[in-house]
């Protein structure tokens, strides 16, 4: 079973971590992550924030990057399922900040799934259940048993989580609780697009 999608949002976004390139697309099965993918806002020179001198060594602010806050809409038809919000939208890490930032993943993992999710939505749509991760503490606008169609508005990008700078993931799976899912793999109208695609939707 593969799951249809419409691409979550509109604009310029990099494709990161994507399942066209390995499965486990994140290096694990756990959570049902298996076939999800990574979306993160970038310019025309397809980068996500100026990188400075400092960026190398210190933690950035999320509003430094042009994809914090940028809108995050239903790729699907179907109900809200699940809302978390609340999580803290914390600094972002390049360079050898992000070094110190894997070393701490653990402690994400024994949170369990909302450590590594952050603010999130999870919509059910036909029996499978679409998660979109990393949203920005205080933008989620919908709540459970909405009905949404493709392109309405569910939140906005942000940095919640298990996430080094401000972009979305996105996983499908055949359970609303993803500590016992079984990852489902996705398809957008034009293919499954490799890391490193420039996606302008």
């Amino acid at each position: 079973m593969t799951v249809n999608l419409s691409y979550p949002f509109r604009g310029r976004w990099l494709v990161q971590n994507s399942p066209a390139n390995r499965v486990p697309s994140h290096g694990t099965h756990l959570f049902g992550t298996a076939y999800s993918i990574d979306f993160t806002p970038v310019d025309g020179s397809g980068r996500s924030a100026p990188f400075s001198l400092l960026s190398a060594f210190r933690p950035e602010r999320p509003e430094k990057f042009i994809g914090f806050g940028r809108p995050v809409i239903a790729p699907v038809a179907g109900t809200v399922r699940t809302v978390h919000d609340g999580e803290t939208d914390h600094g972002s890490f390049r360079g050898f900040p992000s070094i110190g930032y894997a070393a701490t993943q653990a402690g994400r993992v024994r949170r369990g799934w909302v450590g590594l999710a952050g603010n999130h939505v999870v919509l059910e749509s036909n029996g499978v259940f679409i998660a979109l991760c990393h949203l920005k503490r205080g933008s989620i606008c919908v709540q459970p048993g909405q009905a949404v169609v493709p392109g309405d508005p569910v939140g906005t990008c942000g940095n919640s989580g298990n996430s080094t700078e401000p972009h979305l993931h996105l996983q499908a799976m055949d359970s609303p609780d993803p500590a016992v899912a079984a990852p489902v793999p996705i398809m957008f109208p034009d293919g499954l697009p490799p890391n490193g695609t420039v996606i302008l939707a």
